[in-house]
């Protein structure tokens, strides 16, 4: 047996995501009346409750309690019984404004402040932090194998059960997928599928097994990659019928792998939902993928790593480091000159290069950040390949 690697995922309805959700679209509320909102939302759901933490400083007003309700019901917990509906349960909000001493960074960067400056350097970076961004030629999105199908199993549980195909399943839903590779790296197989999804009482396992093999693995996964001897594992406790925010507690940011590369790769720790764009955090994270998958896709590295670190306040990353994980063609230390000549990665910049600046948020919150062929996911555009090539044929 060759190397495996397992990632996971987990549907719109699964009470982390929930919270992502909510505090993404309080998020977009207020981005959409003030595009410099500075915004810091957190949410946590669980049975009959929603509440909403964090800082916000704004000039819009937006109606909180409706943007949790909206977003729940379009989720589809619309059931009484299921202990979390949209129009029934209490919504309650603590927030207080950005930190004075943490805007005096964000407003001004360090730079810009220092005696004989005369060039603007922009906001400063909103928190310190670690980002890595990472991007692979082994699948058409530049992701992971795992993570892709991953996500694709569950994207597909939300499509059958919202177009009526499989009208038992209820939102709630994980998925994780095994990924057998070759001595030389390349995938081999699926050595094993594992479907976790929330379901009405009256309809037997067995129905499930068949249904989700049917209708979501085989619809979605690379048919050549499985075999007799790919395992799967659908509900395997044998029931899921309480789920959603009534059978755990959800939180913002606790399913930052999901939201990333599946565990391929390193992770900061930072968390994406409910910040804006002056959050490093997530600002950063969507450049680091930006530079990644330019640079794959130009042929740079068969898989890249960047790691880019910034000191709140301060707009000019402190460190850029790569790793190719000996697949580059170049040396490491040509490919951060190329990432300092062609990418700007100061926050404000960033912000201005991927127009972060729009309600754009809330559909990121679900099936991963990264991966996605939509054009308001602008750090999947491969708009510098051409920039990156010419600059490689300068160093030839």
């Amino acid at each position: 047996m060759g190397k495996l690697f397992t990632s996971e995922s987990v549907t719109e309805g699964h009470p982390d995501k929930v919270a992502d959700q909510v505090s993404d679209a309080i998020l977009d509320a207020l981005l959409e009346q003030d595009p410099y909102s500075r915004v810091a939302a957190e949410t946590t759901v669980a049975t009959g409750l929603a509440l909403v933490v964090g800082e916000i400083t704004t000039n819009a007003y937006v109606d909180i309690s409706k943007v949790v309700r909206d977003t729940i019901r379009e989720i589809g917990y619309t059931d009484n019984k299921s202990g979390f509906e949209a129009d029934s349960i209490a919504v309650l909000t603590s927030i207080d404004e950005q930190s004075a001493d943490i805007a005096l960074g964000v407003d001004k960067a360090f730079e810009s402040k220092q005696e004989g400056k005369t060039k603007d350097f922009g906001t400063g970076a909103g928190d310190q932090g670690i980002i890595f961004g990472y991007a692979t030629n082994e699948t058409p999105e530049y992701l992971p194998p795992a993570i892709s199908f991953a996500h694709r199993l569950t994207k597909q549980l939300a499509k059958v059960r919202k177009n009526g195909t499989l009208p038992y399943l209820r939102p709630d839903g994980k998925s994780q997928v095994t990924v057998e590779f070759d001595d030389n790296g390349r995938v081999k197989r699926i050595h094993t599928v594992v479907i976790s999804t929330q379901h009405r009482e009256d309809v037997t396992q067995e129905q499930i097994r068949k249904d989700i093999i049917e209708q979501v693995i085989q619809a979605v996964l690379p048919q050549d990659l499985l075999d007799d001897n790919t395992k799967y594992f659908i509900n395997p406790t044998g029931r899921f019928v309480i789920g959603g925010p009534q059978g755990d507690a959800g939180l913002t940011g606790r399913k930052i792998i999901v939201d990333t590369y599946g565990g391929t790769g390193r992770h900061g720790g930072g968390a994406f939902s409910g910040k804006d764009a002056t959050k490093v955090d997530r600002s950063a994270a969507y450049a680091a993928r930006w530079v990644a998958k330019n640079l794959v896709a130009a042929g740079v590295a068969d898989k890249l790593e960047v790691e880019l670190a910034y000191a709140i306040g301060v707009a000019q990353p402190v460190s850029i480091s790569v790793d190719t994980f000996q697949t580059g063609k170049i040396a490491d230390e040509k490919i951060v000159e190329i990432i300092t000549k062609v990418f700007d990665l100061r926050p404000e910049a960033i912000i201005n290069a991927l127009n972060l600046r729009r309600p754009i948020y809330k559909k990121t919150a679900a099936y991963g950040h990264f991966g996605r062929n939509e054009e308001t996911f602008t750090w999947e555009h491969l708009n510098k390949v051409d920039e990156i090539r010419e600059l490689l044929q300068l160093d030839d």
